[in-house]
């Protein structure tokens, strides 16, 4: 008896059987690789370098990496979390005055789609169940700088890491120099 079948299947069956079998597992194993990885096809190509003249609010965000993470925080002193650092930044470096919160921000500015961002754009993730949950701000080859989580400080990471590229959402440009 093969695989419970009650009477000895002819070859032919048995090879039929054996083709549907691996015609089966191997979609499986590619549906749920999709699952798994990122689909880097959708995200923009990072590696490209764009300016739109707002290397000024980059440049002031690389400078708060090591400031503690402190939720509600907004300042220097007192830490930031992701949206404070925002505010704060966009603030002090181009005198632009942002909502305090992720989801207020996202509502701000231009949705760059597929394209890749310039320093100064926002980058905007899945972190928490929602689209834009987390903030940081997009300094250039592929790195952006963020307030991540309790315990933690201001850092620059690449976007492209595993655990950033399958969150990433999109980009949005705030501010447009003329």
């Amino acid at each position: 008896m093969i695989l419970g079948l009650s009477s000895p299947p002819s070859l032919l069956t048995a090879l039929q059987f054996m083709k549907r079998f691996l015609v089966i597992g191997t979609s499986l194993s590619i549906l749920s690789a999709c699952a798994i990885f990122p689909r880097m096809s959708s995200l923009p190509d990072f590696n490209k370098e764009v300016s739109v003249g707002l290397e000024d609010i980059s440049i002031a965000a690389i400078g708060l990496v090591g400031i503690p993470y402190r939720y509600g925080g907004n300042t220097p002193k007192g830490g930031f979390d992701c949206s404070g650092l925002i505010g704060y930044v966009y603030k002090n470096a181009a005198d632009k005055k942002l909502p305090r919160t992720t989801a207020e921000i996202a509502k701000t500015g231009q949705s760059l789609g597929n394209q890749t961002p310039a320093p100064g754009d926002l980058v905007f993730f899945n972190t928490q169940g929602s689209s834009h949950s987390h903030v940081g701000i997009y300094v250039g080859k592929g790195r952006f700088v963020h307030a991540p989580s309790e315990g933690g400080t201001v850092r620059l990471e690449k976007i492209t890491t595993p655990y950033w590229s399958q969150r990433y959402t999109e980009a949005r440009r705030v501010i447009a120099k003329n």
